[in-house]
């Protein structure tokens, strides 16, 4: 049932998988108590699967912030965009983390109703991060460390929203539930799921799964927490080695030069703005460069026409995998970037040592364990 939910490529199973598709997923199944079909549509190419395992999992093992703002972050962000399957996955757990009110403000958008302030100010500010202007305020009282987790999971769930729009169904609860219904499951997979966000995890053991990186070679908001630093210069590494054999480099140049200009908003229901782009493009070209830019800016956007002109001239599931995991990674990374605009550099023990004056206290920002 779970393999079913992914369209448009072959997955590996979990029984027959092998080599590193097989140790991802034993990894993801331990975990997450099956292999999700996040994970399953990305089987095609293993290494991009192992590249998506350690940017998600990395930021959500680190321990500086607590589960419940991450899974927030992760909510704001999947309405951000528009990816109702990620919405309920990441309220779904906020059932078990913060309660059903605040689970379901975020989930309807209105963030501003959030009761608990420290998990308001972390959705609202994850629910605009993308943004060049209107976001608000970044979460205070933060070490370096704790910026580079919470950057770290937005940054993983505008790639994980951008495949998940892609490659799967719109809903992961029947869309036929009254809101009473839809509440009660929700509660009922929270029960579910409650080991997996709460059990501790070791750090690290995701970007094992990858060659490393050099030294150095990572975003730069990813500086005082090593192990993400670690995971998604890993990540980066293998998304670009994705698009060097499946994107081809106009399609590249051109993906990069309209998210430069990218200040955050929705493209609307007209795909002209993408057309215009493509005039002088080749058929083979303008199909994955028309597949490219809509993963990167208007993902939800991308069905069966989009994908079948592709495939017409790219049939393999892999190079499908590679191209839309390189946009997805590629518009995530110009909103870490943003986000560390936003953030000025700190020494990563300066709130540290602030929170230890207060030995025995809550800091108001409240989002540390």
């Amino acid at each position: 049932m779970v393999q079913r939910q992914v369209k448009y490529v072959t997955v590996v199973p979990a029984l027959r998988a092998t080599g590193l598709v097989a140790e991802v997923y034993a990894q993801v199944a331990e975990e997450m108590r099956l292999v999700v079909p996040p994970a399953m549509l990305h089987s095609p190419a293993p290494d991009v699967l192992a590249g998506y395992w350690a940017l998600l999992r990395e930021p959500l093992a680190a321990d500086g912030v607590d589960r419940a703002a991450k899974e927030a972050a992760a909510a704001a962000v999947s309405i951000a965009n528009i990816c109702p399957y990620c919405a309920d996955m990441h309220t779904v757990g906020m059932y078990d983390l913060s309660g059903e009110h605040d689970a379901e403000a975020v989930a309807a958008d209105r963030i501003e109703e959030v009761a608990d302030p420290r998990l308001r100010a972390v959705a609202a500010w994850a629910r605009t991060a993308h943004q060049s202007d209107d976001r608000a305020p970044a979460p205070a009282d933060l070490t370096a460390a704790q910026r580079a987790e919470l950057v770290g999971v937005v940054v993983a769930f505008h790639y994980v929203a951008r495949m998940v729009n892609v490659f799967l169904s719109n809903y992961l609860l029947p869309p036929g539930l009254s809101p009473r219904s839809r509440r009660r499951l929700k509660q009922g997979i929270s029960r579910i799921l409650r080991p997996t966000l709460r059990e501790p995890r070791r750090a690290g053991r995701a970007t094992a799964l990858l060659p490393a990186a050099p030294a150095g070679t990572g975003p730069r908001w990813v500086d005082g927490q090593p192990e993400v630093a670690r995971a998604f210069a890993a990540a980066y590494r293998v998304f670009d080695a994705a698009a060097e054999r499946s994107v081809p480099p106009v399609v590249r140049r051109l993906v990069q030069d309209r998210l430069a200009a990218w200040r955050g908003e929705e493209t609307g229901l007209s795909t002209q703005w993408c057309e215009r782009l493509l005039v002088d493009l080749t058929p083979a070209d303008a199909a994955a460069g028309r597949l490219a830019l809509l993963t990167a800016l208007a993902s939800y956007r991308i069905d069966q026409e989009v994908v079948g002109e592709f495939r017409r001239h790219h049939p393999d599931d892999r190079t499908l995998v590679d191209l839309t995991a390189w946009a997805s990674a590629t518009a995530a990374a110009v909103v870490g970037e943003r986000c560390a605009a936003e953030w000025p550099a700190v020494p990563s023990d300066a709130g540290e040592r602030k929170h230890a004056e207060r030995r025995g206290t809550r800091p108001a920002a409240g989002i540390v364990d």
